[in-house]
């Protein structure tokens, strides 16, 4: 029985110390490895978001621009995992649909007044472009569908795909979506040719012209984002296109097809975008700061309480078995000192 008891005195406190040694390592890699590492654009994605507004769009059976009109823009955002598995990327095909009243619901994209689809690739790290796997078109900048993570309080390039550039937006503050904080980034888009299109002469002000090569001019009233600090998720988005025609050589436009000084996230999307934040910093919040907490104090705990077990455990050795301590009463010295 003493043997058993001498044994577990030395094996517990060998065993909360190793044991607090790991929660400490563990503590380490979760806050600095796995945590950092955690922080990757995700490849299942099927994200649909919606904008509303009212405008001006060119209507085809009037052959006119018709104006206070309700606009709505739907974007889908869904990522072909094999090829992102594939390249280590993240690879994400967006169709986006612009449609008016008279088109939705849409049976068939070709019936919406725009429709478009691209294949966006980036570092599932940094957010940069990748250009590889199908890429249409080559994106550049630093932001599109979303923001890289941990966003600083700085200008960012944001590309704009329909002026197939990347467009300066500045911080703006620090703002609440649906009681969610967010950083806020805004600019705007000066009017700028973006192609050309062979149209009726008398739509661009040539009625003598069966047919014209007019000009196509691009411009935004105003670009506001909200993204998410940690992720970099876009939680709200509004926008203000202006897309018109002019005849070659003008610098005046004939005929606006689409004009809107604010389109911008439904509450659904905004409430939608904000609920995928929340899980993804909950996640982020798991693995780098609740478990590495609570994983490093246990290791202290344990870790000091294996080396006062140690301590106490050499200051009071059992004696080994067999060996009896002599009584003081009965002992040599003692018979000696009582008999003098």
């Amino acid at each position: 029985m003493r043997r058993t008891a001498s044994h577990l005195s030395h094996v517990v406190p060998l065993v909360a110390t190793g044991l607090g040694t790991f929660l400490l390592v563990l503590a380490g890699l979760l806050a600095w490895y796995v945590e950092p590492r955690a922080e990757r654009t995700s490849i299942d994605v099927d994200v649909t978001t919606v904008f509303t507004g009212t405008g001006s769009y060119f209507d085809t059976e009037k052959i006119k621009t018709v104006r206070d009109r309700k606009i709505t823009i739907t974007r889908q955002a869904r990522g072909d995992v094999a090829a992102s598995e594939r390249s280590g990327n993240a690879v994400w095909d967006v169709a986006t649909s612009v449609d008016t009243a008279k088109s939705l619901p849409a049976a068939d994209p070709h019936d919406a007044l725009q429709w478009t689809l691209e294949r966006w690739v980036v570092d599932r790290r940094t957010n940069a472009p990748q250009h590889c796997c199908g890429e249409q078109p080559a994106f550049s900048g630093e932001a599109y569908l979303k923001f890289p993570f941990n966003l600083e309080k700085r200008t960012y390039t944001w590309w704009d795909n329909t002026l197939g550039d990347t467009v300066p937006l500045r911080f703006s503050g620090v703002t609440k979506v649906q009681g969610y904080e967010g950083y806020r980034f805004t600019g705007t888009v000066p009017a700028t040719r973006t192609g050309s299109r062979l149209v009726p002469g008398r739509i661009v002000g040539l009625p003598n012209r069966s047919q014209v090569l007019a000009e196509e001019w691009y411009a935004n009233h105003g670009i506001d984002l909200v993204a998410d600090q940690h992720t970099g998720r876009v939680i709200y988005a509004a926008i203000g296109p202006r897309k018109t025609l002019r005849a070659p050589g003008s610098d005046k436009d004939a005929t606006v097809l689409l004009d809107s000084r604010r389109i911008a996230f439904t509450p659904d999307s905004q409430r939608g975008q904000v609920a995928l934040a929340r899980d993804d910093n909950d996640r982020l919040t798991l693995l780098g700061t609740t478990l590495p907490i609570v994983a490093g104090g246990l290791g202290v705990l344990l870790v000091a309480a294996g080396l006062v077990l140690v301590v106490r455990g050499r200051g009071g050795r059992p004696e080994p078995e067999g060996v009896e301590r002599p009584d003081p009463d009965t002992s040599p010295t003692t018979l000696e000192t009582s008999t003098m």
